[in-house]
């Protein structure tokens, strides 16, 4: 049988009474079925073995050899802040962390995670500095399964009790500051309120 994980196709089938399970690391169902029928004509002709289960990279190798890079060319230029401030901090806190970066991916498990999220809060760490770390594993660890690196990703949940900083500006205020703003200042504030922009995405549009 075929099934997808994220944006690719895994087969998996018994062969001898044994699970052979692999990515065709394509998004085409067609095309992953006829890498499974194919994997299956190899194994009923004699010309390969059940395959080799391949290795599963570190946390820290997964980072340095495939999500930073992805992460810095897709973010530093075009949204220099999310970069600096989310990806770079959280991915230099997962690769510091003894608890975790040295940890192969397919054995980190909710409790791994648990063990990294409560050492870093024993080390003084607010809980939404914590929250912010455990929202680029989780991103990390997703994208690990949907690029092949491993079949499955635990459960990488929040800590309760962080403060949120969000406030709603009133229609009241709205209306005082587009009256006094400069024309381009109310032209950009009008946007992002009435579309929920960030202001660098709104600063890129054309």
């Amino acid at each position: 049988m075929i099934y997808k994980r994220g944006k690719l196709y895994w087969y998996k089938f018994v062969w001898m009474g044994k699970l052979v399970r692999e990515s065709t690391k394509q998004g085409n169902d067609k095309v992953a079925r006829q890498m499974e029928s194919a994997h299956r004509t190899s194994l009923a002709k004699g010309e390969v073995g059940i395959r080799e289960k391949k290795a599963a990279p570190t946390l820290t190798e997964f980072i340095d050899n495939r999500f930073e890079p992805w992460a810095r060319s897709r973010f530093e230029k075009t949204s220099p802040k999310t970069w600096a401030a989310y990806y770079r901090v959280g991915l230099s806190a997962l690769k510091d962390s003894k608890r975790i970066a040295g940890t192969k991916l397919d054995a980190i498990t909710s409790e791994t995670v648990a063990e990294f999220a409560a050492h870093r809060r024993a080390a003084g760490m607010q809980v939404s500095t914590v929250n912010s770390s455990l929202q680029v594993l989780r991103r990390t660890l997703r994208l690990a399964v949907e690029w092949g690196a491993v079949e499955s990703a635990p459960l990488v949940k929040m800590l309760p009790g962080a403060r949120h900083r969000e406030r709603v500006v009133t229609p009241q205020e709205e209306a005082r500051y587009l009256a006094t703003a400069p024309d381009t200042l109310a032209a950009i504030a009008t946007v992002l309120v009435d579309t929920g922009l960030r202001p660098e995405e709104c600063f890129r549009l054309r």
